[in-house]
């Protein structure tokens, strides 16, 4: 299975707009960040988790031909705006892309792309068109292949998921996670979890909180992502890390 790290920024992505700051005026590629998601491969399977406003740019990047589905971890607006041109995908593949998400992100979903839900009769030529899945808690996600765990997590007051594909997990976006959440966990070797900065934040992890959970967990190997610019340049960051433990970047591929 391979994960291609496709954003490993915040919301508003890094370079900031209007930032002087040295981690925006780096020339360094690993300091400029889309926003957050992933896409897994395995065999003839194809999903991406989350489709934030650079969803266009990264399959374009990563030549991605074809997509069986998407996983929503939440409805915030960086990790669902490039909905709209799973239309490509509509196009290519003829079937409705399906996407799977909580209930509460589907009614979000629906709002955002309203046009996309109306009804048949009324429905605007060439718009996407999706399948909504549910998300259930300790109800696993069968794509193909794979075989997908739910883990769910809170940000701030707001409903989140993460995903676990047998050694590997993918967990961003949180800044409270339960003992029985933490416990699906035990027993991965390969971790990407968000570390938005050094400092403490009130709905994401910060980078000491992020290592914490990594060490608890005794992974093999953790990433960390959802970075923002106060975190500082990637080099220099990263020589700050346990061995084991490092930044993500745009781009990384990582076998499991």
């Amino acid at each position: 299975m391979t994960i291609t790290i496709l954003g490993s920024g915040t919301s508003q992505g890094v370079p900031v707009i209007g930032c002087e700051c040295d981690v925006c005026k780096s020339p360094d590629s690993r300091n400029k960040r889309l926003r957050t998601s992933i896409l897994i491969e395995s065999g003839d399977t194809t999903i991406c988790v989350d489709a934030g406003p650079d969803f266009r740019q990264q399959m374009l990047r990563e030549n991605v031909k074809h997509l069986d589905a998407i996983l929503i971890t939440h409805h915030h607006k960086d990790h669902i705006g490039g909905l709209d041109d799973v239309r490509s995908f509509n196009f290519l593949q003829h079937f409705s892309m399906p996407v799977y998400a909580s209930s509460v992100s589907q009614e979000e979903i629906k709002r955002e792309f309203s046009y996309a839900f109306a009804e048949k009769d009324k429905l605007y030529p060439g718009a996407p068109t999706f399948n909504m899945i549910d998300i259930i808690d300790d109800k696993p996600i069968v794509i193909n292949d794979l075989t997908i765990e739910p883990i769910r997590l809170k940000h701030l007051e707001m409903l989140c998921y993460g995903f676990r594909i047998g050694n590997f997990a993918y967990i961003t976006d949180f800044n409270y996670i339960s003992d029985e959440s933490f416990d699906k966990l035990k027993g991965v070797e390969f971790l990407i979890i968000e570390a938005l900065r050094r400092e403490k934040h009130y709905s994401h992890l910060c980078l000491s909180e992020a290592i914490d959970i990594a060490q608890r967990l005794n992974v093999k190997k953790a990433w960390f992502t959802h970075i923002g610019h106060q975190m500082g340049r990637f080099e220099e960051t990263g020589k700050t890390l346990p061995e084991n433990l490092q930044l993500a970047y745009d781009g990384l591929k990582i076998e499991v």
